[in-house]
């Protein structure tokens, strides 16, 4: 990793400090590749994709695009996550954490306490999410809180 000089490293920290969270979809394709799996032209998929940036409802840079906070909000789908905790069997605890790698989740953390992971869910998935983990070996039991607004 390069080291970073002390106003480089000054302007990330501003940056964080100033910064919001914020979910993001990010999409890593070529506009020409994904023209292509839409079956449109670069240029018709450049006209669309500009208004959906005008939106804010995307963003885009060079090989990626960002659906935005508010680009999920016109889809219908909410950026409060779920939560799901997880008690995992001490004899089983390594190959359940390899099956909830393949799951659909924002994130997933071990954690240390009562309970052995945290996972963050799109709350239109928690259903999906649950089912595949009442097939894993060696989850013992989980707790699943839906998110009702955020407050900060």
């Amino acid at each position: 990793m390069e080291a970073l000089t002390r106003r480089s490293l000054k302007i990330l920290r501003m940056l964080y400090e100033r910064g919001k969270s914020a979910s993001t979809y990010t999409l890593h394709v070529k506009q020409d590749e994904l023209a292509k799996q839409l079956g449109i032209s670069r240029q018709a998929l450049n006209v669309h994709l500009r208004k959906l940036r005008d939106l804010n409802y995307i963003r885009t840079g060079r090989g990626f695009i960002d659906v935005t906070e508010k680009g999920l909000d016109v889809l219908g789908i909410t950026s409060a996550p779920a939560f799901v905790l997880l008690k995992v069997s001490p004899h089983k605890r390594m190959y359940a954490y390899e099956k909830v790698k393949e799951l659909t989740l924002q994130r997933a953390f071990r954690i240390a306490g009562d309970v052995d992971a945290l996972l963050i869910v799109d709350r239109e998935k928690l259903d999906e999410v649950l089912k595949r983990l009442s097939a894993i070996e060696g989850i013992q039991d989980t707790k699943s809180y839906v998110t009702i607004e955020s407050i900060k």
